[in-house]
């Protein structure tokens, strides 16, 4: 098992914002927080691989959202905001260097990682601010030819499909449903009782979680899975989540 993750830059504070206010960001707390992920990723067995920081890209370590892992398929995307595009570069080099294949997705098409959830071979796209139809259409044609199903979900009170939804490992589409435009699109979903309550599965039996939601952390034990947390108080100003910070790559 590996991990893609990328630095924070010391620019952070500068980032995209949509549905939340700005408010001062911590960046050497950041750091900290970055790198006791990784290490929370490392002790859960993942290989660390980094793509170098770019200091002049803000977002940047928000990975998820520049590739999508689909078993061997690295999907590079191409961001909705037009100032997070230059974060593909780097990543499509460190990509190329692991021996998997790799598409590309292309304008007018728009597409951010974190819109992407998978589950089995269902793969439910958003469409938000920064994923548009056309991103949608062009995911669905590289994937259907391999046996998945891609769904499209409207997402307009947040920035992502994974900010307001992920998966359990069993398949358990878990969030808020003040975040969810239309929980009727899951067949198995679970509300949880706080907002952020997202998971990084790390095994069949394990996921990563914000140390913010202790409620939701609570019910997800009592559904049988232990727990990792990690502090990400300053990435959360960001509107970002446990997912946003690394990319899994399981072969």
């Amino acid at each position: 098992m590996r991990a893609l993750v990328r630095p924070t830059s010391r620019r952070l504070a500068e980032g995209q914002l949509t549905h939340r206010k700005r408010v001062e960001i911590d960046i050497d707390l950041a750091e900290r927080q970055w790198s006791a992920y990784c290490d929370a990723l490392t002790r859960s067995g993942f290989e660390i691989i980094s793509v170098p920081c770019a200091e002049e890209l803000p977002d940047s370590v928000f990975i998820e959202d520049a590739v999508i892992m689909f078993g061997d398929l690295a999907v590079l995307t191409s961001p909705g905001a037009a100032s997070r595009r230059a974060e593909i570069e780097a990543v499509q080099v460190t990509v190329s260097q692991l021996a998997i294949e790799i598409k590309t997705l292309k304008l007018p098409g728009t597409l951010d990682g974190g819109d992407v959830l998978k589950v089995g071979t269902t793969v439910y796209v958003g469409q938000s601010q920064r994923t548009n139809a056309e991103g949608l259409k062009q995911l669905a044609d590289l994937l259907e030819p391999r046996g998945y199903q891609v769904v499209g979900v409207p997402i307009t009170r947040v920035l992502h499909l994974k900010t307001a939804v992920t998966a359990l490992p069993n398949g358990t589409i878990i969030g808020h449903p003040d975040d969810i435009d239309d929980p009727k699109i899951f067949p198995n979903f679970l509300p949880l009782p706080e907002k952020g309550g997202a998971v990084v599965v790390l095994s069949k039996d394990t996921v990563l979680m914000a140390a913010s939601v202790p409620k939701s952390i609570a019910l997800i034990k009592e559904k049988g899975f232990q727990v990792q947390t990690v502090d990400i108080s300053e990435f959360e100003k960001l509107e970002g989540c446990v997912t946003c910070l690394s990319v899994r790559i399981r072969s």
